[in-house]
């Protein structure tokens, strides 16, 4: 099931382990207050389980986007006010990144997993 879900997606760039390590986007996915990250490459296939602090969150979405697309509803899925406090935090985690509308990056989607 797995696989149909992921058939048309390139390869993971990287791992799951990998898609959230910032410790305070960690407090925020535990919190609830994130169920979304965007990275420039996939992390993650449709269906995979990604563990924080012993607690289990799935894979819901992977998909493609474009800054320039990026909503403030879309922010705040990533825990964050609104798409110009997104955009000013992730700029400063990568000093020197021009923030370029057409630049793609990958949305990976996830919701707790019920134990």
């Amino acid at each position: 099931m797995t696989e149909t879900l992921n058939s048309g997606l390139p390869p993971k760039t990287c791992s799951i382990e990998r898609l959230i390590t910032n410790k305070k986007d960690v407090e925020k996915v535990l919190a609830g207050k994130k169920t979304a990250t965007r990275r420039n490459g996939r992390y993650a296939d449709i269906g995979e389980i990604m563990v924080l602090e012993n607690r289990k969150f799935k894979v819901e979405h992977v998909y493609q986007q474009t800054l320039g697309e990026l909503t403030d509803e879309m922010a705040e899925q990533e825990g964050y006010e609104n798409a110009e406090v997104y955009k000013q935090t992730i700029l400063s985690f990568h000093p020197g990144m021009p923030w370029t509308p057409d630049m793609t990056v990958w949305v990976h989607e996830f919701s707790p997993v019920a134990e």
